[in-house]
């Protein structure tokens, strides 16, 4: 596999323009809002400092990590300064957050004007003519220069959503020809009813070895994208049927909070990344304030364990699917799942909850660079995980896990993702047909005081 050259830095921005802002009262959650358009939040300096490292520091993860000539983006790498070039395999998933990434960099003026589309045209052309996929389901794990497929992975449902909301949210945000008529092709040629393999919901994946994965995406998790964009899809589109036929459960009960529970925060993030749920329900769940309930119920179980871990408190908290001392772990909050917590800090778990809780999040990763120092923050920024008790720290950096909080970092300060992405006529005609209709007073984002 070939190796990355030598990072470059990233350019300097231009002096910051003076952003109007939305003046609001503060309330604990959400203000309701008739104007459709997000409000801006209004962040402390010292809250904005700290994201605009953290964007800056994630983008140019998706720079440096990504195949110079493929665009291919690898999956995880060391963060700290001089370390070994990664040789880790591209993840479709990271791959489709860089897409983001890429366009989020440009627009606050970190990269040179061009430099998005000229990255996302690469990796499209590579995605849409050489890239393994399996009627049109994109590889989980392929080789970052060659696209051939790596590590016996799966044709992924879900990683290959995740690539195209980054796509799409490409396509809309720099409106080239070129990257459309890519898009066009990578999202036409998937085959969303061979995926549903007999059944009324979709397979997670499909191997070669032994055909589609028994498990099926019946049950809530980070999947309502991959619906979304199957019942909205261009060409041979999923019924609207198949959004009433995954189960909402299990209900739990935290803290004064009723929420469909899925212990890693990431099930609760990813979708939300570039749909816009607020003001939306389905006649059953309004998905938006079921995030927002997750994130802060984690936050109250994680204080309540402080007999057990005596660092952890209402400002340092977080876990998500991550690195561990054990290796990568699916943890999160216990309900229905095992308790797996051992003491370790999940940055990204708040990261990629900023929206939801902008307020209980910031606490959070400001008291982790406070508590970690140096020891934890590196290149690419927060290493992937830490143990304050133990002076454990993950060596590397996961694509996906720095992806949601440039991501959800850009929806918070600004929501330019959720209003490009939105903007999208297959993304509008997918909430349409699954009733996710808007409604008004529409919820935006909530406002924090000066």
């Amino acid at each position: 596999m070939r190796s990355l050259p030598a990072p470059q830095p990233l350019q300097e921005p231009p002096a910051r323009r003076r952003r109007p802002r939305v003046a609001g009262i503060a309330v604990p959650l959400l203000l309701l809002a008739t104007c459709a358009a997000a409000a801006e939040a209004r962040l402390a300096p010292r809250d904005e400092a700290l994201l605009e490292n953290v964007q800056r520091r994630g983008v140019a993860y998706f720079i440096e990590q990504s195949h110079p000539v493929s665009g291919l983006t690898r999956d995880r790498a060391p963060w700290r300064e001089g370390a070994e070039p990664s040789t880790a395999p591209s993840s479709v998933a990271a791959t489709g957050f860089a897409l983001t990434a890429w366009c989020i960099g440009e627009q606050r003026g970190w990269l040179p004007q061009g430099e998005a589309r000229r990255r996302a045209l690469a990796v499209l052309r590579t995605v849409a003519r050489r890239h393994a996929h399996e009627r049109g389901w994109l590889y989980h794990f392929v080789d970052a220069a060659t696209g051939e497929r790596v590590w016996r992975s799966e044709a992924s449902t879900v990683d290959t959503a995740l690539f195209l909301q980054g796509a799409i949210f490409a396509r809309e945000h720099l409106r080239d020809p070129e990257v459309a008529a890519l898009v066009d092709v990578i999202y036409r040629r998937i085959d969303w009813h061979w995926a549903l393999n007999g059944g009324e919901t979709l397979s997670h994946g499909w191997r070669p070895e032994g055909g589609f994965i028994p498990h099926r995406w019946d049950t809530y998790a980070e999947m309502m994208g991959l619906y979304l964009l199957g019942i909205g899809a261009p060409s041979g589109p999923l019924p609207p049927a198949v959004w009433r036929a995954w189960r909402r459960g299990p209900w739990v009960e935290q803290g004064g909070r009723r929420f469909i529970q899925c212990g890693p925060l990431f099930t609760h993030q990813y979708a939300h990344a570039w749909f816009d749920f607020r003001g939306r329900r389905d006649g059953g769940v309004d998905y938006w304030r079921n995030s927002v309930d997750a994130t802060l119920a984690q936050r109250a179980w994680a204080a309540a364990q402080r007999t057990r871990f005596p660092l952890w408190s209402e400002d340092l908290w977080g876990l998500t699917a991550s690195d561990s001392a054990r290796g990568y772990l699916p943890w999160g909050t216990p309900g229905p799942d095992e308790d797996l917590s051992d003491g370790t800090l999940v940055p990204c778990a708040p990261g990629g909850s900023l929206p939801f809780a902008p307020r209980e999040c910031l606490a959070a990763l400001q008291r982790m660079r406070e508590v970690g120092g140096a020891a934890v923050w590196g290149r690419y920024g927060f290493a992937d995980a830490f143990n304050p008790h133990t002076g454990w720290v993950a060596s590397d950096v996961i694509g996906i896990n720095v992806g949601i909080m440039v991501v959800m970092a850009e929806n918070l300060r600004g929501g330019l993702v959720w209003r490009e992405f939105m903007r999208a006529p297959e993304v509008r005609r997918g909430m349409r047909r699954a009733g996710l209709a808007p409604a008004e007073p529409r919820a935006v984002l909530a406002v924090l005081p000066p």
